[in-house]
Parts: C-alpha cells; sequence; structure tokens
C-alpha cells in the first residue's frame, strides 16, 4: 500500500501553538512522502523529544519516538537492522544539535543513510523558552537572562555537517513549503547521510526570529550561481549572516552509504539473516 495524503494523515489535530511552524513542517514532510510512493511498509519516522517529536501523534505511518538526543542512534540501528527501509529522523535543535550533538557528527562522518529533518527554531520551547546550542548571541531567554543574555556563540549546523563530510546538507524555511517539499523528496532519495535544517519561528517563545524577521533575510540559493557539487563552496554559504540562504548547499553524486560498504548486507538484510527463533540453551549453559 503506498502511502498517500488521506492515509499518512492521523485522526488527531495537531496541538501546536497557532502560527508555530510545525505545522508547515508537517504539511511538507507528509506531501513529500505521497510524492515518493513510499509503501506503507517501507517507511520509518523516528521522533525526538520537543514540539517536533509531538508530530508523532500526528502521522500514521511506522514509528519510534526515542528518548531526548537519541532520535539519530535509534534510526541508525532501524537503517542497519533493515536497509531496505527509508528512515527519517524528525528532531528539534537542542535535540539534534544539543544532547545529541555526537549522533548527529557519527552519522553524518559515517554517511548512514538516514534523512535528519531539523525544526531548528533556536530555542527549547517545549519547555517554555530556554536557549538552545541555535539560539543568537545575546538573546535573553529564562535561562539567559538580562544583561548578557546568551554568551556563547549559536552553532553552525550546515558548517558542522560539511565539515563531517555529510552528502547531503540543506536548509528549507517553513514559511516557503513548496520549497522545502522538493527539500524533503531529494533528502530522502540521497544514498546516504542527509540534513535538512529547517528555520522553524516560534511565534510564543521566541520573539526575534519571527516569520518577518526571516522574510527580510532568507533568499533562494537557485537565485544565486551556486554549485552545489562545490563543497568549499557551500561552507562559505553556510557563514553567511546578515543574510541567510535557503536550498541545497551540497550534495555529494558519489555518496556511497555505510550499509552500501559492508559485504555481510550485500545479499540480505539483517533481520533476514537473523532467524525467528534461536535456540540459547547451549550458550546460557556456557555462561554458568
Amino acid at each position: 500500500m503506498k502511502l498517500t495524503i488521506p492515509k499518512i494523515c492521523q485522526a488527531l489535530s495537531p496541538t501546536w501553538c497557532p502560527g508555530c511552524g510545525n505545522f508547515a513542517i508537517l504539511k511538507s514532510l507528509q506531501q513529500a512522502v505521497a510524492q515518493l510512493k513510499i509503501a506503507y511498509e517501507d517507511l520509518v519516522i523516528v521522533y525526538g523529544v520537543g514540539c517536533s517529536g509531538n508530530m508523532a501523534d500526528f502521522n500514521r505511518v511506522y514509528g519510534f519516538h526515542a528518548l531526548h538526543g537519541r532520535a539519530i542512534a535509534n534510526a541508525v540501528g532501524i537503517k542497519l537492522a533493515n536497509h531496505r527501509l527509508k528512515v527519517i529522523v524528525v528532531a528539534g535543535d537542542g535535540d539534534t544539535y544539543g544532547e545529541g550533538l555526537n549522533h548527529f557528527l557519527s552519522a553524518a562522518r559515517g554517511n548512514h543513510d538516514i534523512t535528519v529533518l531539523v525544526h531548528n527554531n533556536q530555542m527549547y520551547s517545549l519547555t517554555t523558552g530556554q536557549s538552545s546550542p541555535t539560539t543568537d548571541k545575546g538573546t535573553a531567554t529564562k535561562t539567559t537572562p538580562p544583561p548578557t543574555g546568551v554568551i556563547e556563540q549559536p552553532v553552525n549546523p550546515l558548517s558542522l555537517a560539511l565539515a563531517a563530510n555529510a552528502g547531503f546538507v540543506a536548509r528549507g524555511y517553513a514559511g516557503n513549503a513548496r520549497q522545502l517539499i522538493d527539500l524533503v523528496v531529494q533528502a530522502v532519495k540521497h544514498p546516504g547521510f542527509a540534513l535538512v535544517d529547517i528555520f522553524q519561528p516560534c511565534p510564543t517563545f521566541n520573539k526575534r526570529n519571527t516569520y518577518q524577521w526571516f522574510q527580510q533575510r532568507v533568499y533562494d540559493l537557485t537565485t544565486q550561481k551556486h554549485d552545489p557539487q562545490d563543497q568549499k563552496a557551500a561552507l562559505v554559504k553556510a557563514q553567511e549572516q546578515e543574510k541567510l540562504p535557503i536550498g541545497l548547499f551540497y550534495q555529494n553524486e558519489k555518496s556511497q552509504a555505510y550499509h552500501q560498504q559492508l559485504p555481510q548486507l550485500k545479499q540480505k538484510t539483517l533481520k533476514q539473516q537473523w532467524q525467528a527463533r534461536r535456540q540459547l540453551k547451549s550458550l546460557l549453559k556456557e555462561l554458568k
């Protein structure tokens, strides 16, 4: 059974705040999955903890709600167990670039064939507005009060992914759903690790990075003479701060995923190789 919009949409209505960027990301993901015509049994979505993780209630697909910071680790495990599955991670900026940063870098470096969609609202919003790894320096939050606000420099997710040699690095914006759908489709098709960092305005707790703020700063990379196969050029674009490019920064079209390099997985998946029933009595006797 191929997933279509009516089949993927859960009966439950989203509970996000009015104006939250998560609504557009949810619809973009559902549209992308429908365009890809993925079979119901061939897709797994792994959710992190946070406002983005609540999406687990709104998609009628196989899913796994991971611990905070562990969504990518679980996604990698699922992919290695059955590499014929399409595995998508839905997580937030704190989940991915804070608690889960080590897993993010490791998965990118290993080129594990998973798609990571990061809802980057530059805030821990589910816990009502604490600073996250991507919060702008100087921003006042509940955990970084005036007069200093956030002291640290924000993490640059795209630069980190590129430095770890991720094969697909893109950035979307919740205010441009048409482009976001296309980026998700490309990311899922890519054979290897794919990051789509998504600017996601939080109207309740992030009063700085609003839709109006982004509309004045974002621009589409396709309007520039940018070559997405040029990793060095992608790094330069990722460092831009006055204007914020969105679109495909880099794609390694010769990418070979982690599981494709394992001779043990050439013929069968681990799931197919693992017997449904195993006799453990002899092993337990040896351990006595």
